[in-house]
């Protein structure tokens, strides 16, 4: 009881605090978070993965490994959401909301932190991996979902050439399978501004809390919160065994993926006008209710 304490002290309670202070700034000034959301969006996100990419030590079969997991558990949780959603006839918008919240985990500033603390410094590479492979697909096919909610699909593939983060994977590859090394001066500020990322995301996350609206949004809430903290780990720990995942990678990647919804949904949902207040909702329940479904998995996954 008191480590899973320490983990709640530690890990959990800066992002309450952070958001905290977003949502009293927000009250004091009535300040509006997309100029703020689209800051993180063109500049601060892409210098993150830019970052997490080029220095990254794994080998090329561990990379590989994890992102797969990754790739797939997004992919499959987005499935079955989808069904779902038919099956409950929501609506476009909502149905894009419900998506954006099911498929993409809080694996950065909420799940690294955990892992680190629970499993050591060897799971967090993986989870940073994992991290970088869930941003890259939330800023590509997330972009895809939440233009879809207001947007023909073909705009919503215009949409998605228009994101930095694509050009920011594309160029960190170049560097990574070239074995050239980064410039001190551009990895330095790649490096500054990444590290910016996280705090105002929490911040963006804080001024969304004003928003918050749950007036006929509680069926497709409960479904985005199931899915998010239920499915995804259990997708998750199914895709091990054939992906040959084990140790410290499967200790790190399952527990990514039970991670709460993730910030940046709200980023985009903002940005593409996906019910952002629902996703602002869903973010803040799959947050608050985590520590009852994590502290199982930790004992399972032998924290």
């Amino acid at each position: 009881m008191n480590e899973l304490f320490n983990i709640f002290l530690n890990n959990l309670l800066p992002v309450f605090l952070i958001a905290g202070a977003g949502y009293a700034l927000s009250r004091l000034f009535d300040l509006d978070p997309r100029p703020l959301s689209r800051v993180v969006l063109y500049l601060f996100s892409p210098c993150l993965i830019f970052t997490l990419l080029t220095q990254s030590q794994l080998s090329s079969d561990d990379m590989l490994r994890t992102v797969a997991l990754a790739t797939l558990t997004v992919i499959l949780i987005g499935g079955l959401t989808w069904m779902i959603g038919k099956l409950l006839k929501f609506d476009r918008q909502i149905l894009a909301a419900v998506l954006l919240t099911s498929m993409f985990m809080n694996s950065g500033n909420f799940g690294m932190p955990v892992v680190l603390f629970a499993f050591g410094q060897s799971a967090l590479s993986h989870s940073s991996l994992f991290f970088v492979t869930t941003a890259s697909l939330t800023y590509t096919l997330g972009v895809v979902v939440a233009s879809m909610g207001s947007a023909s699909l073909r705009q919503a593939l215009v949409n998605l050439v228009k994101i930095p983060n694509l050009y920011a994977v594309g160029l960190a590859l170049v560097f990574m399978r070239t074995g050239w090394q980064v410039p001190l001066p551009l990895a330095r500020t790649a490096k500054l501004l990444g590290d910016a990322s996280i705090p105002t995301l929490l911040v963006v996350l804080g001024l969304q809390f004003k928003n918050i609206n749950l007036s006929g949004k509680i069926i497709p809430l409960a479904v985005t919160t199931s899915i998010r903290l239920l499915a995804g780990p259990l997708i998750a720990l199914l895709l091990c065994q054939p992906l040959g995942i084990t140790g410290a990678a499967r200790q790190s990647t399952v527990l990514e993926a039970a991670m709460p919804a993730a910030i940046l949904t709200i980023v985009l949902a903002t940005e593409y006008n996906a019910l952002p207040a629902f996703v602002t909702t869903a973010v803040l329940v799959t947050t608050l209710l985590c520590p009852f479904t994590l502290t199982p998995l930790l004992a399972y996954l032998g924290a």
